[in-house]
C-alpha cells in the first residue's frame, strides 16, 4: 500500500509538511537505524521541519560565525518567561538554574549532588529506559514503585518504595517523569502534592524530568513540580528538545527549588562546558519565539491522537492503549495477542533491543516500535508508538500492523 501524501492536504500543521521521501533523506537515528522499507515510529523524534524562529536564529549565528562557547542566562530567562505564560508559574528563578549538556546527563549530575554510590533511586515503571541505564551505571540502586493499571503514579506503591529506599538510613531520590514517558500521563497538581508530601515525610529528594512539559495536549494541564508546596528542596530538568525536535542540538537546564539552590551551586564547573553554543541559541529561540509553531504541532498531535485511537480499533482488535494526555507517545498493551516471547533479536544494534510484539511488528509489518520490556516492570507485552508523524504514515503503519496480526492468526 503506497502512502498518499495527498491525504495530508486538509491539515496545515508541521506534521504534514514533509513527505516520506523527504524524511528518508534524514541521517538521524530514527531514519537510519532500520532499512528503508521500515516505517520508524519508535525513538522520540518528530517528523517536522525546524521551527522558523529556530532556523532563523541558527542561520544568524552561522552567518556571524558565532560558534564559540555558550555564555549568559538568556536560555534560563526565556524558559522563565515561557513558564509564566504557559503554566502560570512565576517561581522559576534564573539564579537557581544551571546549563547542562542534556536532560539525562544533567539528571546524573544532580543525583550525584544528593546521593552517593550505593544509595537508592526510586523509579515508577514502566518508565523511560535510560533512567535504568544511567542510574545503575552510576552505582545507585534502583527501587521500583510500579504505576497503577491506569498508567499513573500509585501513592501506596510509591510510599512502600520510599520506605525500602531509605532502609538502613541511606539517602535516596525519586526520579520522576513529568509528564510520564511512556504512558503520557500528565500528573495533576493533587498527584504532585501527594508526591511532595510523601517525599518530605520519608526524607526523599525528588528530581523531576520535565522534558515533555511543553507537549501537553488539550484536556490536560501541566503543573511544574517545583510549583507545588513541599517541593522546595527538589530539582527539575528540562529543555526544548522534545517539543521543538532539537535532540541533535545539545543544551538543557537544571532548576533548583529554593532549599536546593546551595546544592546546585556545587555542580562542577566543567558540566557547563558540555552544551553546544548553537544548542543554547536554538533552545532559547524555541522558548522565546517558538510558541506559535508549538501550538500548531499540538493541534496536529491532538488530531493524530484521535486518529490513532480509531486506527487501533479498526486494525488491532484486542490491543488496549492509554489515551495520552501529553507527549507524542502512545503505550499499547498487546498482551492479549499472546506474543509474550520476550527474547531479544540476535545481533548488535537497535534490533537487538526488540522482543515480543515489537519484534513481530518489525519482522512482519516492517514497522519499528519501542519494545515494552526495556521500560521495566509492567512493560512486557507492550510497545511504545511515536505518533508525531503524518496521518498518512500513521495510517499506513497501523494498516501494516493489522495485516501482520491477521497473518499470524491464520
Amino acid at each position: 500500500m503506497a502512502i498518499n501524501d495527498a491525504e495530508q492536504a486538509p491539515r496545515t500543521d508541521p506534521l504534514v509538511q514533509l513527505s516520506l521521501d523527504q524524511l528518508r533523506h534524514r541521517t538521524s537515528v530514527k531514519w537510519r537505524a532500520h532499512p528503508e522499507d521500515v516505517l520508524p515510529l519508535w525513538v522520540a523524534e518528530m517528523d517536522v521541519p525546524l521551527a522558523p524562529a529556530i532556523a532563523d536564529a541558527l542561520r544568524a549565528a552561522i552567518d556571524l560565525g558565532d560558534t564559540g562557547y555558550a555564555h549568559g542566562d538568556g536560555y534560563a530567562r526565556a524558559l522563565a518567561a515561557f513558564a509564566a505564560d504557559r503554566w502560570q508559574w512565576d517561581g522559576l528563578a534564573v539564579e537557581r538554574t544551571a546549563i547542562v549538556p542534556d536532560v539525562m546527563l544533567g539528571t546524573v549530575e544532580v543525583l550525584r549532588l544528593i546521593t552517593c554510590p550505593g544509595d537508592a533511586v526510586v523509579l515508577c515503571p514502566p518508565v523511560y529506559p535510560p533512567f535504568y541505564a544511567f542510574v545503575t551505571h552510576d552505582a545507585r540502586e534502583i527501587v521500583e514503585a510500579p504505576l497503577g493499571t491506569d498508567g499513573r503514579i500509585d501513592p501506596a506503591a510509591l510510599e512502600d518504595a520510599f520506605k525500602r529506599a531509605r532502609h538502613g538510613g541511606r539517602d535516596a531520590a525519586f526520579l520522576m517523569s513529568n509528564p510520564h514517558n511512556p504512558t503520557g500521563a500528565v500528573h495533576t497538581r493533587a498527584e504532585l502534592e501527594t508526591v511532595a508530601e510523601l517525599a518530605r515525610r520519608h526524607g526523599i529528594r525528588v528530581v523531576s524530568d520535565e522534558i515533555h512539559a511543553p507537549l501537553v495536549l488539550p484536556g490536560a494541564v501541566f503543573t511544574p513540580y517545583l510549583s507545588v508546596p513541599g517541593a522546595e528542596n527538589a530539582f527539575a530538568l528540562t529543555s526544548a528538545s522534545k517539543a521543538w525536535n532539537l535532540s541533535g542540538l545539545k543544551a538543557a537546564l537544571a532548576v533548583a527549588g529554593p532549599e536546593a539552590a546551595g546544592e546546585l551551586a556545587l555542580l562542577p564547573e566543567e558540566v557547563s562546558h558540555g552544551p553546544s553554543h548553537l544548542g543554547v541559541i536554538a533552545h532559547t529561540a524555541a522558548f522565546k519565539d517558538g510558541g506559535g509553531w508549538l501550538d500548531e504541532v499540538i493541534t496536529g498531535l491532538d488530531a493524530n491522537r484521535d486518529l490513532l485511537a480509531d486506527l487501533i480499533g479498526e486494525h488491532l482488535p484486542g490491543v488496549r492503549h492509554l489515551r495520552p494526555e501529553g507527549t507524542y507517545l502512545a503505550w499499547l498493551d498487546c498482551t492479549a495477542l499472546g506474543l509474550h516471547d520476550e527474547q531479544p533479536l540476535d545481533g548488535p544494534g537497535i534490533a537487538s533491543e526488540l522482543a515480543g510484539p515489537a519484534r513481530m511488528f518489525l519482522d512482519r509489518a516492517r514497522v519499528a516500535l519501542s519494545s515494552g520490556h526495556v521500560f521495566g516492570t509492567g512493560g512486557a507485552g507492550r510497545v511504545r508508538l511515536n505518533f508525531a508523524t503524518s496521518p498518512a504514515i500513521l495510517r499506513e503503519a497501523l494498516t501494516r500492523m493489522g495485516n501482520a496480526l491477521r497473518d499470524i492468526r491464520t
